[in-house]
């Protein structure tokens, strides 16, 4: 049954992270995020995921993503069930989305920094390295901070590693300003998709195209529905890659149609590193 957010974080999850204070970061689609500061002085972010009359799937993403990280990170993350779906805690990532961080490249039409393209393109590479494809690669999930720099928001990753049934799910696309024409097209034509390196690679270029300009890779109305806006990732080139220095052409060669003509992550922190 759908519920309506933001969601609290429920009671014995409270008594079991012991926050000592807490502030809502965002509620959206079936998913209330909170940055809690325990008593311990450890600073997390807790999720708490509900179903949505549209996506039942949500209400299972943070156990299904804690799942996931228990295998990638060292730091311990845990999660576990509520009356209304699952919940997590994972480290908080401290730093700026990488689409805050270009903030004055768009405003000036200046070369997107090198360096914060490269930290971005490590942080894929090493979760492919692992043996997952993210599925979900925006720059919003790309936090570049005093510490590193962190590819957040694994819940719709595949890859190596078994997933309880119970909290798995079939994967139907991520955001579609990142989406290579490919899961395009299979979600029209099939509903699902299944989430590859080579369609991460198209979503990291167009997450630096976007975050260096400001447009999104392929020209659709803002308010057309999503699958008008999947048929015309599926019918139309990309936009023409105007991001000046080095990280235009390899934008462009990220973002080519045939996944397998794509750069993998690891040549593509090769070229940022010859280039920087």
């Amino acid at each position: 049954m759908p519920i309506s957010g933001p969601i609290d974080i429920p009671e014995h999850v409270r008594e079991l992270l012991e926050p000592a204070s807490q502030s809502m970061v965002v509620d959206r689609r079936g998913s209330t995020v909170w940055d809690v500061q325990t008593v311990s002085g450890r600073r997390l972010a807790v999720k708490i995921g509900y179903p949505t009359p549209t996506h039942a799937w949500t209400a299972v993403a943070p156990a299904r993503e804690a799942v996931i990280l228990r295998g990638l990170i060292p730091e311990e993350v845990r999660y576990g069930e509520w009356r209304g779906g699952t919940w997590s805690a994972q480290p908080w990532r401290e730093g700026e989305s990488l689409f805050d961080r270009w903030q004055s490249c768009r405003a000036t039409s200046g070369s997107p920094d090198l360096d914060d393209a490269l930290a971005c393109a490590v942080a894929l590479s090493d979760l492919h390295d692992a043996g997952w494809a993210h599925g979900d690669v925006q720059p919003n999930h790309l936090i570049i901070g005093p510490h590193g720099t962190a590819l957040i928001d694994v819940a719709l990753a595949r890859g190596e590693g078994e997933i309880p049934e119970a909290y798995d799910f079939r994967y139907r696309g991520c955001l579609v300003h990142y989406e290579a024409p490919e899961i395009s097209k299979a979600v029209l034509h099939e509903g699902t998709a299944v989430p590859s390196r080579e369609a991460d690679i198209y979503a990291l270029g167009a997450s630096f195209f976007l975050s260096a300009t400001g447009r999104r890779h392929v020209d659709y109305p803002d308010d057309a529905e999503r699958a008008v806006q999947r048929q015309a990732i599926v019918d139309r080139p990309h936009r023409p890659v105007n991001v000046p220095g080095p990280l235009g052409g390899l934008i462009e060669q990220m973002m080519t149609r045939n996944p397998a003509d794509r750069p993998t992550s690891g040549e593509v922190c090769v070229e940022l590193r010859r280039d920087g």
